[in-house]
This record gives structure tokens, C-alpha cells and sequence, in this order.
């Protein structure tokens, strides 16, 4: 099986979204063109996991193939490593599921072959985590009440990109945030294989306006295009230079 690349949008918010299209829709569109949406709600130290506004974090999620937790700030940089980390093997297993489909003719999940089996299958599962290329566009919510959260924001994608320097396979990251004026969102930090500048960017973000989440969530998802394109003409010059 092809380790390929990974490829998932991390959104971070703290509440409802109140401009534009769904972010339920947003979501679907872009798992169906292979890119998961993970979802982290950050609560205030008053708010209960019940809270009304994260029942659209977790139908964002689904929507998005994805993961979705809802934490304390205290909490957040080893919730961002375990559902960036989740988000891979469940979409690792994804395609294992996919690939057994093929071989046995029929539907075939892990669950259902016999207990020897799967384990080789999930080692396997748990090799191409450590090897396939991730790309990482973290997309974060700068609305007013974020506001007391970026700090600890901040704190935690640090701490993602260390943890994640170990792997293998090729990491990627980017930030953008929302809203940002008048567009959806607003470029933070361009793809890079470490989040080594973020203690500069950061302390220089504005938070204000309101939660555009499903623009924002469309926007992003063209971002990864944006970027096979930039490297597709950066192979082209570079043949150019050596013809």
C-alpha cells in the first residue's frame, strides 16, 4: 500500500460559528476531496463538556472524517498531539479497510478478520504513521473570546512540532487564522516542516469579530491545492535550471 500523504485541517475553537455557510457542509466538502477535519474546543474554566456550542465541534468532525475533543486550555498541547495522532490511524485504517475490500471481494473492516490477522494489519496501520508524509493546516479561531486562549494555542502547536519531529516520514505544517478582515482567513505561519517562529508570530495576532468557521474551513481546504501548485512550478523551474 502506498504511504501517500496525510492530509488534515485542525481546527481550534472555542464556540459556535455565527457568518457564513455551514461548517457541517464545509466539512464534508473537504473529506470527499481527502482531507480530514479535526476539531478542538477549548473551554472556559466555568463551562461544562455540555456546553451548547460544541455539539457543532463534534457534527464537524463527522462530517470531516474526523476527531474531536473538547478540553480545558490546561489541557490542550497533549490534546493536539493525541487527536493530530488519532486523526492518522483512523485514516491509516481508512484505507487498510479500503485495501482488504479489494483483496477479499467483499466488505472487509479490521474489526472483522480474525484476531491474529489484525494485529499484523495494525502494526502495519501503526508503521505507516511513523512514515507516510503529514500535512498540518492548523486553523485557528481568533474570534473575540479567544482572545485569554491564544497563549496557551501557541504553547501547544510548539509542542505538536516537536513531538512530531521523531517521525519518519516528512512533516508539514501551516497556520492561518479566522477571521481575518474581510477575508475568511489570514496567513499566520507557510508551510514549513517545523513551527520554529511562532513564538514571534503569535504575540502579534489580533482577536476580534465573529466566527466565520465555514468559510473558513472551505478557504483552507484550497490551501492545500495552492501548495502542490507552488511546488509543482518550484520542480519546473528547477528543471529548467538544470536543462
Amino acid at each position: 500500500m502506498n504511504k501517500g500523504t496525510l492530509r488534515q485541517i485542525l481546527l481550534i475553537t472555542d464556540g459556535c460559528s455565527n457568518s457564513g455557510e455551514n461548517p457541517v457542509e464545509s466539512a464534508k466538502v473537504a473529506f470527499e476531496n481527502g482531507i480530514t477535519v479535526n476539531v478542538i474546543g477549548i473551554l472556559d474554566d466555568y463551562e461544562s463538556e455540555t456546553a451548547s456550542g460544541f455539539e457543532e465541534i463534534e457534527q464537524i468532525a463527522k462530517a470531516g472524517g474526523g476527531i474531536n475533543q473538547v478540553v480545558y486550555k490546561e489541557d490542550l498541547s497533549q490534546t493536539v498531539q493525541a487527536v493530530t495522532r488519532q486523526a492518522m490511524t483512523q485514516t491509516l485504517q481508512g484505507f487498510v479497510n479500503k485495501e482488504l475490500t479489494n483483496i477479499f471481494g467483499s466488505s472487509q473492516t479490521l474489526e472483522e478478520i480474525e484476531p491474529e490477522k489484525r494485529g499484523e494489519v495494525m502494526e502495519i496501520v501503526e508503521d505507516l504513521g511513523e512514515t507516510c508524509h503529514l500535512e498540518v493546516l492548523i486553523l485557528v479561531d481568533t474570534s473575540a473570546s479567544m482572545n485569554d486562549k491564544l497563549l496557551t494555542v501557541k504553547e501547544a502547536l510548539i509542542d505538536l512540532s516537536i513531538n512530531l519531529h521523531a517521525r519518519v516520514g516528512e512533516n508539514n505544517f501551516a497556520i492561518f487564522q479566522f477571521p481575518k478582515r474581510k477575508d475568511p482567513i489570514g496567513l499566520v505561519h507557510n508551510w514549513a516542516k517545523e513551527l520554529d517562529s511562532i513564538s514571534v508570530i503569535f504575540p502579534k495576532l489580533v482577536s476580534g469579530g465573529v466566527t466565520p468557521t465555514g468559510p473558513a474551513i472551505r478557504e483552507a481546504m484550497y490551501q492545500f491545492g495552492k501548495k502542490e501548485m507552488r511546488r509543482s512550478m518550484y520542480r519546473a523551474e528547477e528543471y529548467r535550471r538544470e536543462g
